[in-house]
């Protein structure tokens, strides 16, 4: 019996050593999650380091030959809108969906919107409340001479580009559009803040508007409700967005195509994700089987 015991007792305390051996043994492996790379590129035309925030397709192979769509974004932060356009872009690339073919993501880095995303602006007051503004040309500049020959010089890219931006983003779209409209051939442009300079924009002529225009070019405009704007002059931002778009329909040219696209669910603040997602449908429309 005492030797029944013993063993008994024996089996148990070496359960219980053992069992918390094995508990200390059980850890926590963390290991970074990674979603693309940053790129610092030096500009001259800005005369300052930009951060760019690079999604990349992930049988993105630099030694292979497939090239890819490159989808440029402004506000391109971390914090801001470059983690989940590159999450629709992934999603809407996925086989077993096929909506968008798999591209490279360019977020630029804002350092100041309001510097870099208008041009001047007669109205005084907006030049008070907003001292650092009207310099789109330097920021146009850089897209055009810096940025886009570092990414198609870098990476392995096509001719597809696209470039997406809302409010302050949408305005200088817009100006990129009418004023060079080939440095990109799909533009989504979300909730422009047209009212700029009283909307200046919108009595703009283009060569977008005449016949010869050759470049093929799909250009998406969304707005939400949103309502009157924060300005001495009230206007609508629905009836800008629209606007525009009437303006572009009376294109000559038959290689412009644009959609309006009007959200009523939708404000200025959530309205960039859900337009985005349309206006693939819309650059991508799929045949039904």
């Amino acid at each position: 019996m005492n030797k029944f015991f013993t063993l008994a007792l024996f089996l148990f305390t070496f359960t219980l050593i053992f069992g918390q051996k094995n508990k200390t043994k059980v850890t926590a492996i963390q290991k970074p999650f990674i979603l693309g790379v940053i790129d610092e590129i030096q500009s001259k035309e800005l005369n300052e380091k930009r951060i760019l925030n690079i999604y990349l397709p992930a049988d993105y192979n630099p030694a292979e030959d497939t090239k890819y769509p490159v989808i440029y974004l402004l506000d391109g932060s971390a914090d801001e809108d470059f983690i989940h356009i590159s999450g629709l872009v992934q999603f809407n690339s996925f086989e077993w969906i096929n909506q968008v073919p798999k591209s490279i993501v360019v977020g630029i880095a804002t350092v100041d919107r309001r510097r870099d995303f208008t041009f001047p602006t007669t109205i005084q007051n907006d030049k008070t409340r907003f001292p650092t503004t009207g310099h789109s040309d330097r920021f146009i500049a850089f897209i055009e001479k810096e940025l886009q020959p570092f990414i198609e010089k870098k990476y392995k890219t096509n001719d597809s580009k696209t470039i997406i931006g809302q409010s302050l983003g949408g305005l200088l779209e817009t100006e990129m559009l009418l004023k060079k409209p080939f440095l990109f051939n799909k533009y989504v442009i979300v909730s422009p803040s047209l009212w700029w300079n009283n909307g200046s924009l919108l009595d703009l002529d283009s060569e977008i508007l005449k016949e010869n225009f050759n470049q093929k070019t799909d250009i998406y405009i969304a707005v939400g409700k949103e309502g009157l704007t924060p300005t001495e002059i009230p206007r609508v931002m629905e009836v800008d967005a629209n606007l525009l778009a009437e303006k572009i329909k009376e294109s000559k040219s038959k290689n412009i195509h644009v959609y309006f696209d009007y959200l009523p669910e939708e404000n200025h603040g959530t309205i960039l994700h859900p337009a985005v997602s349309n206006s693939f449908k819309f650059f991508y429309p799929q045949t039904k089987k």
